[in-house]
């Protein structure tokens, strides 16, 4: 049976939906964001929550992602993850900070998600990012949707949810923690960058050899934001200067 609140009623015509977790990306995005896995399959790192046979994964297969809360380091996978989620079970991604938004966007979101569940049959997804941001008050405001299913709440934090997420909300979700990204995961990850024409920087022109790989890659704490920003940050410099391509 579809989630319903009578108040929602007048909201029978939904503001248009944002971007979809699989729109193409600008030349302008940086780097970081223009690589985003655009499956499940081609997310690095986190083999422990997303193994075969595991909750997460079967949830998927399923379509049925329930409410989570991911918990880890900066640039571990969490949005990319949440996209996925999202990709993967039809739903509708709407993101959502914590630090720029409150209680009347949630409001807004919720009206429609209830008339796009009412009109077209799929979930919304709502993925809010540094969830632990938001005061108990705050919190408290998502509880009733996520108990009503009107969404889909994910929650993205790099403290630990059980002393920064109300035990009301913490009841309602489940936790998955994300580990930091290892040396091999970085590289890999600079790796696919340099070789993609399409969205990274594969029309450079540009290649690295991988002990030089794996040196950046231990400078960054198994943030994958921060190696992609650094190989895009050297890859212009070398461009700019007009270096020959380094092979050995």
């Amino acid at each position: 049976m579809a989630p319903h609140d009578p108040s929602l009623d007048l909201f029978a015509t939904p503001a248009p939906a944002p971007a979809s977790a699989s729109k193409t990306p600008s030349a302008r995005e940086p780097l970081a964001e223009r690589m985003r896995p655009r499956s499940i399959d081609d997310l690095v790192g986190q083999p422990e929550s997303l193994a075969p046979g595991g909750f997460l994964r079967e949830a998927i297969e399923r379509d049925e992602v329930p409410s989570l809360l991911l918990w880890g380091p900066p640039g571990c996978g969490k949005t990319s993850l949440a996209r996925l989620l999202a990709n993967a079970t039809s739903g509708r991604f709407v993101p959502f900070s914590a630090v720029l938004s409150g209680v009347k966007e949630v409001r807004e979101i919720v009206a429609e998600a209830a008339a796009l569940w009412q009109r077209e049959g799929r979930k919304t997804l709502l993925f809010v990012d540094e969830i632990h941001r938001f005061n108990k008050a705050q919190q408290d405001a998502f509880l009733p949707h996520v108990e009503a299913g009107t969404v889909t709440l994910v929650g993205a934090t790099t403290e630990n949810p059980f002393f920064e997420v109300t035990a009301p909300l913490l009841s309602r979700c489940r936790v998955v923690r994300l580990l930091p990204l290892g040396v091999t995961d970085l590289v890999e990850l600079a790796r696919r960058a340099l070789a993609d024409d399409e969205r990274g920087l594969g029309g450079r022109n540009v290649s690295v050899p991988d002990e030089a790989l794996s040196a950046l890659a231990r400078t960054c704490d198994g943030d994958g934001r921060r190696m992609l920003n650094l190989i895009e940050a050297a890859v212009d410099h070398a461009v700019r200067r007009k270096l020959p391509a380094v092979d050995d």
